[in-house]
């Protein structure tokens, strides 16, 4: 099946590229001065509509994007050339979901959407910026912002104006196909329909588009058959028609099928519950209908959701239904967008150390050992001064105490191996 509506996949800015450490170098020019240049921006990761795919499929061959890194600074106070933005193209109505968080990051609820979640890594500062007038030739020059991957989930919701809800066998799809151009697959038998279908209603002056959503069945709220992939595909909807098998057919209750589908949707969500619905009687060509018709008018007299009784089959009483809708939808607001929340970006290495003894040395391991490594150059007096900074400011040499460390004990941080001093 090439229809593919939710999956994984794993985004990355651009790292900032390295400053440079350089000294001017020039014939007759005795001891230059600090020349590095600044490392280029990471590029930036974006999410963009793309209204010519209609599912997710590509995103199986294809799990990770990750925006070009900057170009480290280079000498002659030159800049590094900023990286290239990603630029991830999905079908309108996918939402994307950080992993994590669970934070709705984009929502591509309309063409044209564009949206940047991740923004690119900073450059990292050349040795010709820490010049000052006391330490006139720096070594030093500042890595780039490094970033973390992030795992985000791709979901996509079905955009339509209108949604065929129902249990199996009850007519969605007939419904759809005569009031549409669609041909959705139409046969006796449960389940025929397993992706949900899209057509467009185009009635006098106005136009809609109807979502044909494959039959659900109870405990869909809970995943039973494939109810929550179903029931998602009608969240963007702005109203609902229940199509219902007012014949009993298949030795149901009308009433019981329309109370069953009631209740999936306020277990799944009660805002799709809270949605403007109408019911579609179908099937009145069929004996007993009638008599369950007026049944079920009895039964929902005291609520406000019209009744139309038609037969999908026979194209009876369709013309009332599709003149309710379109005066229903001038009313609605358009087409549901969910609440975006901003990504906190976080750098690439985690949070927290770990201190264990071996007997010989103290063994200091962690994300913020990795940094405080990684962003030292151990040849340059200025760094060495902000590494012993990070140790106090990071509580590294105060869990050494408690561990137990006194003056001249034996510290290793990765491959660096220092005598501790009070």
């Amino acid at each position: 099946m090439n229809f593919v509506d939710k999956i994984h996949i794993f985004i990355k800015a651009g790292d900032g590229g390295d400053g440079c450490s350089s000294f001017h170098r020039e014939k007759y020019v005795n001891r230059g001065g600090p020349d590095g240049g600044d490392g280029g921006t990471g590029g930036s990761v974006w999410f963009v509509a793309d209204d010519n795919v209609n599912t997710l499929l590509e995103f199986r061959f294809s799990k990770h994007f990750r925006a070009e890194r900057g170009e480290n600074g280079r000498a002659k106070l030159q800049t590094g050339k900023n990286g290239a933005d990603i630029r991830i193209r999905v079908p309108v109505g996918t939402r994307v979901r950080e992993v994590g968080s669970g934070k709705i990051i984009a929502d591509v609820s309309e063409p044209g959407y564009e949206k940047c979640v991740l923004k690119g890594g900073r450059g990292g500062k050349g040795n010709a910026r820490f010049a000052t007038s006391t330490k006139q030739s720096p070594k030093y020059a500042s890595p780039g912002q490094k970033l973390k991957e992030y795992e985000v989930e791709l979901e996509l919701l079905t955009v339509a104006d209108v949604g065929l809800v129902g249990l199996p066998n009850v007519g969605k799809s007939t419904l759809l196909s005569v009031v549409t151009s669609a041909r959705p697959k139409i046969a006796n038998y449960h389940f025929t329909t397993l992706t949900p279908n899209l057509g467009v209603v185009k009635r006098y002056d106005d136009t809609f588009v109807l979502a044909d959503i494959p039959g659900l069945i109870e405990g869909a709220a809970e995943g039973a058959g494939l109810g929550r992939s179903f029931l998602r595909h009608i969240e963007r909807t702005r109203m609902l028609v229940h199509v219902i098998d007012i014949s009993g057919s298949e030795d149901r209750d009308p009433i019981e099928d329309y109370y069953t589908i009631r209740s999936e949707l306020y277990d799944y969500s009660p805002a799709l519950h809270a949605l403007p619905q109408f019911i579609a009687a179908n099937k009145m060509d069929i004996p007993g209908a009638e008599e369950n018709l007026e049944r079920l008018r009895e039964e929902l007299s005291g609520e406000d959701i019209p009744i139309f009784p038609i037969s999908a089959a026979s194209m009876t009483g369709l013309e009332p239904l599709l003149d309710a809708l379109v005066l229903k939808l001038r009313e609605l607001p358009r087409t549901r967008a969910f609440e975006e929340e901003e990504l906190v970006q976080e750098p690439r290495y985690e949070k927290g150390f770990e201190i264990t003894f071996d007997g010989e040395a103290y063994n200091v391991e962690g994300g913020v050992v990795d940094y405080i490594l990684d962003t030292t150059n151990a040849e340059d007096e200025v760094s060495m001064r902000r590494f012993q900074q990070l140790l106090v400011k990071e509580g590294i040499v105060d869990a050494l105490r408690e561990k137990g460390a006194v003056e001249g004990s034996t510290i290793r941080l990765g491959e660096w191996e220092f005598d501790f001093v009070e």
